[in-house]
């Protein structure tokens, strides 16, 4: 299996973690969008969106967008809950994600990082929904470990690759002891 990704992307991170805690052999294809390599007619055929992530497996078929690839790496493992109820909790979390946290939270970082925005111009509608995603991630992680039962699942990986570089984007986690908490033990988890 082929891995093209950004190593600065947190999108693309969740893979190569997945890959990694699960021991799943693969090859990296470092893909630089900021030169336009996910553009190319070659990238293209992998991917039409011209997006990173993108696996592509032995057989050519590929697959992209990172909770999609994820989901699939980890099926069958501890990574996904067995029970249908904690698995289905799992994906509430993978969708929240995509459209309750990276949008604020990983667009004020790339704003700040990749843009070189100071805090000050950033979208204040931006930096207030991302301190509502940390509030929301506080109050669910004050009386578990994990966010769904009582292990790592994907909703953790998911989550993690944009959290734990949230002061990047100028979110200041002053206060989030509980999120600092599932950092660490994530972090540790995943063998980072």
């Amino acid at each position: 299996m082929k891995i093209y990704g950004d190593l600065k992307s947190g999108n693309c991170l969740k893979v190569k973690w997945v890959c990694d805690k699960l021991s799943r052999r693969y090859t990296w294809i470092d893909v630089d969008t900021s030169k336009g390599e996910s553009h190319t007619p070659e990238f293209l055929k992998l991917n039409s969106a011209g997006q990173v992530p993108v696996i592509e497996l032995d057989d050519g078929r590929s697959l992209a967008q990172s909770n999609a690839i994820i989901r699939y790496l980890a099926r069958g493992t501890d990574l996904i809950p067995a029970e249908a109820f904690l698995s289905a909790k799992m994906d509430e979390w993978l969708f929240w994600e995509q459209y309750s946290h990276e949008p604020y939270i990983a667009v004020c970082r790339a704003q700040m990082v990749y843009l070189g925005k100071s805090q000050g111009d950033l979208d204040t509608d931006k930096v207030k929904r991302g301190y509502f995603a940390l509030a929301r991630m506080e109050h669910e992680l004050r009386d578990r470990r994990f966010l769904v039962g009582d292990a790592l699942s994907l909703a953790d990986v998911a989550l993690l690759a944009y959290t734990r570089v949230a002061h990047e984007g100028g979110f200041h986690l002053d206060g989030y002891d509980a999120v600092k908490r599932w950092i660490a033990d994530s972090e540790k988890n995943l063998g980072l």
